[in-house]
């Protein structure tokens, strides 16, 4: 069934299109945040694993919403790693090292890369694509990152 909500169908796939590397991009830290939650060491170790924890979990809710717009925008979301890893603008490359500054550091780096991403992108939703709700929904998520990151660095001082 198509998607009538006031915006071309065109724009519709491409704004699509976006978040998919958006979702891509998401998982792809979801799955590096639980890796710091399960492999990190050292004398801060329940520190940082319960801090992980928390943020893993701030990502798969933000994971779930980007899925959701998608679907809402009438297209069907990435749902196999293979897509994920072929849409991601991130890494999949960790740290050798499995202490708290290690991994807050490669966390770091690509919350900022996320970041950069969606405010190049906010525009872009608003007047070419003609969707001001999803440069809303994006605006919001980036800010999410804003916060994720000033926490994360936190942990380097």
């Amino acid at each position: 069934m198509d998607t009538y909500i006031g915006i071309k169908p065109e724009y519709l796939s491409e704004g699509s299109h976006l978040l998919n590397g958006l979702l891509a991009d998401e998982f792809l830290l979801l799955v590096k945040t639980k890796n710091a939650h399960w492999n990190v060491e050292g004398s801060d170790f329940l520190e940082k694993h319960e801090f992980f924890d928390g943020q893993y979990k701030q990502l798969a809710d933000i994971s779930d919403d980007v899925a959701e717009r998608i679907r809402s925008l009438g297209h069907y979301a990435p749902a196999t790693m293979k897509e994920f890893l072929e849409l991601t603008h991130l890494t999949e490359k960790t740290s050798q090292e499995n202490d708290g500054k290690s991994f807050v550091r490669e966390l770091l780096i690509d919350h900022e890369s996320i970041i950069i991403h969606l405010h190049e992108n906010i525009n872009r939703f608003a007047e070419q694509l003609h969707d001001p709700g999803t440069s809303d929904f994006i605006t919001g998520i980036m800010e999410t990152h804003e916060k994720m990151a000033w926490m994360l660095r936190e942990h380097l001082k």
